[in-house]
């Protein structure tokens, strides 16, 4: 996002400032040290990633969850169509015919079955072509949308 900050007394300009926390509240903890004399580095980053792996094993079933689940054409069609159309999901429109196409003929060879799988993978492979700020946004908000969407056809 960006911020207006005085340079000097008599002009305003402007700077990127990006405040992550504004983006994934919760998701930064801060380091609570009132000196970095005894920190440990190590200490910290093992701490981080012992929390970040904790999500892993939810995460795994989701996908094996939906690359068991096959999506009949019109399901999918229809889930792209909410998406887009009835602007179910906050991205860019012109991604529609893109996420299309990368679901009905995939460049890998993993994505070829017509799964929910396959589905979010075209979405977030459409997504690539965005701004980084406005792709983790859109990639944040599909697997919900997602799950809401292929719950409520199926």
């Amino acid at each position: 996002m960006w911020k207006p900050f005085l340079h000097d007394t008599n002009s305003l300009v402007s700077k990127p400032q990006f405040w992550l926390g504004n983006i994934v509240p919760g998701a930064f903890t801060p380091v609570l040290a009132k000196h970095t004399k005894h920190m440990s580095l190590v200490d910290i980053l093992s701490v981080g990633v012992d929390r970040m792996q904790r999500n892993f094993e939810p995460m795994r079933k989701q996908v094996e969850a939906w690359k068991g689940t096959r999506l009949p054409d019109e399901t999918a069609k229809l889930v792209i169509y909410r998406a887009f159309v009835e602007a179910e999901l906050d991205v860019p429109k012109h991604l529609a015919r893109r996420v299309h196409d990368l679901y009905f003929s995939p460049q890998v060879e993993e994505f070829a079955p017509r799964s929910t799988w396959s589905l979010s993978n075209a979405f977030t492979s459409a997504f690539k072509e965005l701004d980084p700020i406005p792709q983790f946004k859109a990639t944040a908000k599909l697997a919900s949308f997602l799950e809401l969407a292929t719950g409520t056809l199926n």
